[in-house]
């Protein structure tokens, strides 16, 4: 049977080392915690000639990693100074309609950090534009607890850990149809999950520490073992040898 097919929305930005103009890239750490998971990561740019659900065939899950913040005009706020949004206006609604397109097809999806806050914004949650300049979210590691009874447990075996975190923006009110399941001690969230999902949506950087870190490691397994789940489920009787 073939490695599983995830595909990775990639960041359209308007410098790449090496590149003499504008260009597509994926953090390698995200790559390559889906190879040793044992699935094929294909990126995805951010312009194309098909609708997302179309786009999504033939993948069996979908990645949304991290990058530059989101439009505050997709939760209904004035961008403040500190915020940073993506080089190309084409970037939010492009993983907008892939992730929306991924819930209703059912296919699982792995959601990091801008991706865990642009599943918040999507089912109408909104944003804390800028966490307090001395916050242990911008650039440290720190402790976060899990619900016991969650997917996230379940995925990664413990219900604390410590995580590695940059980010200055939060998750503020809650989307509809998403339920909290992991904090840090000074109540950030950290993790959602979504009612009628196979999806995981987490606020830090599994693929910091992923390759040394079998814990962190553990999320990228999850979505190739329910993406390969979902291939086999979809091949039909007779392609199976």
């Amino acid at each position: 049977m073939r490695a599983p097919r995830i595909a990775v929305a990639g960041m359209w930005s308007r410098q790449i080392h090496g590149l003499r103009f504008d260009g597509t890239a994926v953090a390698t750490a995200v790559l390559r915690a889906v190879v040793r998971a044992g699935g094929e990561p294909l990126t995805l740019f951010a312009e194309g000639p098909a609708a997302a659900s179309e786009r999504l065939d033939g993948f069996d899950g979908l990645l949304l990693p991290g990058g530059f913040d989101l439009d505050p005009a997709r939760y209904g706020q004035d961008a403040r100074s500190t915020t940073v949004t993506a080089d190309f206006a084409a970037q939010d609604p492009f993983e907008a309609e892939l992730l929306a397109a991924a819930i209703e097809r059912r296919i699982p999806v792995l959601a990091i950090c801008r991706g865990f806050q642009l599943l918040n914004v999507e089912c109408g949650g909104t944003l804390i534009q800028d966490l307090p300049r001395d916050s242990v979210h911008r650039n440290s590691v720190h402790e976060v607890a899990v619900a016991p009874d969650s997917a996230l447990a379940a995925a990664l075996g413990v219900t604390a850990l410590s995580v590695s975190s940059y980010h200055h923006q939060a998750v503020d009110t809650i989307g509809a149809g998403l339920r909290v399941v992991c904090r840090a001690p000074d109540g950030v969230v950290e993790a959602l999950e979504h009612e009628r999902a196979e999806l995981i949506a987490v606020q830090w950087h599994p693929e910091d520490t992923a390759a040394t870190d079998p814990t962190q490691q553990a999320l990228f397994d999850w979505l190739v073992v329910r993406a390969r789940a979902r291939s086999a489920a979809d091949t039909p009787r007779e392609s199976v040898r």
